[in-house]
């Protein structure tokens, strides 16, 4: 529920703190060897997101988040959102599905890739991450900042790489889990394998009956949904050089919609189905040539289908469609020259398509095709010296070329300290919402909204037809869409304070221009308003990342983040320093807007913090994990169109989720747990956060004999 903030919010931001503190000092023992599933134990974990080749966590000089499988299961997590939802400096934000924001830019600005390759699908910019099952993740790796340089659009913010599970030493997996609102979850896995060869396949099947947490709604927060996902890998050796791996993957996902729409005090309900499709198939050729020169030829394809069928009270029938096609092949040459210079040259080309009935015709398909190239150095100057440099260029058919230069510096000052500095480029290319759009929404007004590639000609032949009164100033600034351009800074290090004590810390910038907006261009005789988009604002996140794990004991883990983050839109700050924007005081009196009111972007909180509390002991584990996100502003409730202190904000939380489990013998492990403990419910800000819930959970792994490291 929307509120004030007053002296209850106090009240339980400082309980939130209280809790988050007390954790951190509650257990006092000696120093031992860290495990390798903590911030002091993982310098060794090799990921590939931030170079495009296998590097070492320690060695790397951009901000990097590993999330390794044992911590995805001991935290009970289902789908890709809720393990997410613990990390340090991400929340996820639930309209159109549920995104996640990252160093305070939206989902739109943050690309999700499976085993390196990018999943489409996105609903006004967002990639629904319940889409996405956690039982085959081997880790996910997580890179802040703009990453363009090596990943082309829409990783501004960052890039979320979910590194599936290859399942070494292991035959068959299986698991199944039941909890509150029927959430019932079931997986199987299992492997065979030769001489040279080696095949696996994987399934889950999710479904639920979804919650209302709305006092006297019939319609659901969470619609009752089903969930199929199948994964099958192929790998194949030819020799010790040369191996040849394919992977195919499914997702089929059913959603019972109940949907209420009110218009001028009359409310019109719809039922009916959604169905949403996507497979992805990608083919690798790995060939280590010699010792210093490796080549890798990437063949991906992917399409993503939305079906929406609805039936109004009226009787009317509504159908939605939408699918989208994406193809991309690229070839990576990595040259090691010595021992203080390697290079990494990448070339590619991407085919893109869309059908939609939100275009001006289903059968007319909107298409885009892009070739590019990146090239990256690897520097090591000396031995505590880390220096990559480098540059992609993209070149497309719809919109400007977008180029996009990045460098990383690191510096071990000892063994315990290193520093590390990064500045990079990134953009997001206009999508095709944003080009071809043609909707109309007679449910609500009649308002439509025209994509910028269409608009100007659609406006004009209405106008022709007589059903245009007036034009907007910004009809006039109709042009073709620019790429959304971020530069981002990134500075920070970590200590080894102990060899069981470790911290991170990251302080960051983003300054984003040409940023698309919707904008009001025309009115229609009947006064029905007209949508577009335009290339017309900037706006800045900044901030600072804390993160922190001690192991006192064998047995016990004390883990932590912490972010501040500031954000605003320049335009907006312009328009207050201009004396331009008006609010109003305690009183219910006009005034001037001052910047001391000013709140910054929606839906972001300026402070968020987590914290973990781990036992573990011979096959026995159990966890606490807190969660904390202080108030956000979501409404305009003065109508000046800004977020400023005199609107109504949502009030600041904190959530308490637990787990516990046992392993029995080598193959067998039993699990429950509780999420939002605490029961916290705010139906208008956090609909898909439902009241307390519980689990119990069982998996059964059958260890193989013969176990062989999989290489990467």
């Amino acid at each position: 529920m929307k509120r004030r903030v007053g002296l209850t919010e106090s009240r339980q931001k400082k309980w939130g703190w209280a809790g988050l503190i007390g954790l951190s000092f509650c257990t006092l023992a000696q120093a031992q060897n860290p495990r390798t599933d903590t911030l002091s134990g993982q310098s060794e974990t090799t990921v590939v997101t931030a170079t495009r080749t296998e590097r070492k966590l320690g060695n790397l000089a951009v901000p990097v988040t590993v999330i390794p499988q044992k911590r995805i299961q001991q935290a009970g997590s289902l789908r890709l959102n809720d393990i997410l939802a613990e990390q340090t400096g991400l929340f996820l934000t639930n309209g159109f599905g549920t995104g996640v924001q990252m160093q305070g830019l939206g989902p739109d600005y943050t690309l999700v890739l499976i085993d390196g390759e990018p999943l489409i699908g996105r609903t006004a910019g967002v990639l629904d991450l319940n889409r996405i099952t956690v039982g085959n993740i081997k880790q996910i790796e997580i890179v802040k900042g703009p990453s363009s340089s090596l990943y082309g659009s829409e990783a501004m913010a960052g890039v979320i790489n979910i590194i599936t599970d290859q399942m070494p030493g292991r035959a068959l997996d299986a698991g199944l889990r039941y909890g509150t609102y029927n959430t019932l979850d079931a997986q199987l896995g299992g492997r065979l394998r030769g001489k040279a060869w080696q095949y696996q396949a994987f399934g889950n099947f999710y479904r639920t009956d979804g919650f209302s947490i709305r006092p006297n709604s019939v319609e659901r927060s969470v619609a009752p949904v089903e969930r199929f996902t199948v994964q099958q890998q192929l790998g194949y050796r030819f020799n010790h050089r040369l191996k040849l791996s394919a992977s195919l993957r499914y997702n089929d996902e059913s959603i019972r919609n109940l949907i209420s729409v009110t218009n001028n005090g009359v409310v019109t309900q719809s039922v009916g189905l959604e169905r949403n499709k996507d497979w992805n198939a990608q083919l690798q050729l790995p060939w280590q040539i010699n010792q210093n020169w490796r080549n890798t030829t990437r063949l991906y394809g992917t399409r993503f289908q939305s079906n929406q069928d609805l039936v109004t009270g009226s009787g009317l029938p509504y159908t939605d469609f939408f699918q989208q096609q994406f193809g991309r092949w690229e070839n990576q040459t990595d040259w090691r020259v010595n021992d203080k210079w390697e290079w990494n040259l990448g070339l590619g080309q991407i085919a893109e398509t869309a059908n939609s009935t939100r275009y001006d015709n289903r059968n007319n398909t909107k298409r885009n095709n892009i070739q590019y190239a990146f090239l990256q150095g690897e520097w090591r100057p000396l031995k505590k010296w880390v220096v990559i440099g480098g540059a992609r260029y993209d070149h497309n058919n719809l919109y400007a070329a977008a180029f996009s230069p990045k460098l990383a510096l690191r510096y071990e000052i000892n063994p315990k300290l290193s520093l590390k500095a990064s500045m990079g480029r990134g953009f997001k290319a206009p999508d095709f919402r944003q080009l071809y759009l043609n909707f109309t929404n007679v449910a609500a007004g009649g308002y439509s909204v025209f994509g910028a590639a269409e608009a100007s000609v659609l406006i004009q032949q209405l106008d022709k037809l007589g059903q245009i009164s007036s034009l907007e100033k910004d009809f006039y600034g109709l042009a073709n869409l620019q790429p959304e351009i971020s530069t981002g800074f990134n500075v920070g290090g970590q200590y080894q304070a102990l060899s069981n004590l470790g911290f991170k810390w990251n302080l960051f910038q983003n300054n984003i221009e040409n940023l698309i907006d919707t904008r009001l261009v025309a009115f229609r005789t009947g006064g029905a308003q007209i949508f577009s988009y335009l290339n017309v604002r900037s706006a800045f996140t900044r901030g600072l990342e804390l993160e922190w794990d001690w192991q006192p004991t064998t047995r016990w883990t004390l883990a932590g983040g912490y972010q501040f983050l500031e954000s605003g839109d320049r335009d907006e700050l312009a328009q207050i320093e201009a004396g331009k924007v008006f609010t109003r005081d305690q009183n219910g009196f006009s005034k001037k807007m001052e910047r001391a009111d000013y709140r910054g972007l929606p839906n972001r909180s300026k402070h968020m913090a987590n914290a973990r509390l781990q036992y573990e002991h011979k096959g026995f584990f159990a966890n606490l994990r807190l969660l904390y996100r202080s108030a956000w502003y979501n409404t305009d409730s003065d109508g000046n169109g800004m977020m400023n202190r005199q609107d109504v904000a949502a009030a600041g939380f904190v959530q308490i989720n637990a787990a516990m489990g046992k392993t029995w013998g080598k193959a067998f492990t039993t699990q429950i747990g509780t999420d939002n403990f605490g029961n916290h419910i705010d139906p208008l800000n956090l609909p898909n956060l439902p009241g307390r819930t519980f689990y119990l959970q069982l998996k059964y792994a059958l260890q193989t004999n013969n176990t062989q490291k999989t290489n990467r």
